[in-house]
């Protein structure tokens, strides 16, 4: 995999503030790549790095094999999609999408070629006439991204562009992203705080908290396979056991996650499968979401964990009358992940 962009022990402090601290990390062509981290955990300010609309205070960035500290933002080949879309009001949808290869004095025959073909490529055709304030959020989201698209980058930055649209659209515009990038196979790099619109989209995915990166794989390997606390929270919701309870569980008290879905709820006198981790418990909390059921269970050790139950046969009120109900959990081992702990 030839790396597009590469950082090598990148820090970006502004006063004693560390907003990225020591971040090294390469990003292949072609790759679907997302930043993933909470408010202020560094993601942003690497995409405004990858840009060149800040410079490092330390540590070296490479684009496309070329040394990019210093390099502004025009010579970059990189363009970005913003999530409030920055596009002009004052033009048409055409004359938006056009204004790259305007400033580039591409012949008018050409860009309106472009225009069209870049139309078609977000499914917008025929709307190049009307207004930005014409079209709603999500085809205002499709020009801002054929816009960025027309003078062909071989790299493109996305920072949180589907944050303001409603669920049932954003959703929809994952898919649509994912395939525009896979029919081009152009770089995508996309800042998120969403961590089920990184794990839809991303061929690769970098979890970052507070300035560091604490785990970079795959969608399903850093789902599955967390390397810390902070990110089995962060990544879906797990279960985080330790000290104690995970001694009474597993006979160690070495700490490590379960995912809620992993986990099995039986009658208290139900046997667990072999090689199963097994504890008893009392259900505190339902919370009926449709599809599924989300469980709270105090254990008799104290610990406190969340089950998660696909409603196949159970409506709301016979989730709702479990509350109180004593209950076995069950679990395979070998799906109890070991995680380092850096509360």
């Amino acid at each position: 995999m030839t790396p597009v962009v590469v950082f090598r022990n990148v820090s970006r402090h502004f006063g004693n503030v560390r907003a990225v601290d020591d971040v090294s990390l390469e990003i292949g062509d072609g790759e679907f790549f997302s930043l993933l981290g909470p408010s202020g955990s560094g993601k942003t300010t690497c995409l405004r790095l990858i840009a060149g609309f800040d410079v490092p205070t330390s540590g070296e960035i490479e684009l496309h094999g070329t040394p990019a500290n210093r390099l502004p933002p025009f010579e970059r080949d990189v363009n970005t999609v913003f999530q409030d879309y920055a596009l002009f009001p004052h033009m048409t949808v055409g004359e938006n999408i056009a204004y790259g290869p305007s400033i580039r004095r591409v012949p008018r025959d050409e860009r309106e070629r472009r225009v069209a073909e870049m139309l078609d490529l977000v499914r917008l055709p025929g709307v190049a006439d009307r207004r930005p304030s014409q079209l709603s959020g999500g085809q205002r989201q499709r020009v801002a991204l054929a816009r960025a698209l027309i003078n062909r980058p071989r790299l493109l930055l996305l920072d949180e562009p589907l944050g303001a649209l409603d669920l049932k659209l954003r959703q929809q515009m994952q898919i649509e992203l994912k395939g525009i990038q896979e029919r081009l196979g152009i770089t995508f790099v996309y800042v998120t705080h969403d961590q089920e619109e990184a794990l839809a989209m991303s061929d690769r995915l970098a979890v970052f908290r507070s300035g560091r990166i604490d785990q970079v794989g795959t969608p399903a390997g850093v789902y599955e396979n967390p390397a810390t606390a902070f990110v089995a929270d962060f990544v879906g919701i797990s279960n985080l056991v330790h000290g104690p309870d995970a001694q009474a569980i597993a006979g160690s008290p070495a700490p490590f996650t379960i995912r809620p879905e992993k986990i099995r709820m039986l009658e208290t006198d139900a046997a667990p499968g072999p090689g199963d981790l097994a504890a008893e418990g009392t259900i505190q909390d339902v919370v009926y979401l449709g599809m599924h059921t989300r469980y709270r269970v105090t254990l008799t050790t104290g610990a406190v964990l969340t089950v998660v139950a696909q409603n196949r046969d159970a409506a709301a009120g016979d989730v709702h009358a479990l509350r109180g109900r004593p209950v076995r959990l069950a679990w395979p081992r070998d799906q109890a992940r070991p995680v380092e702990d850096r509360r």
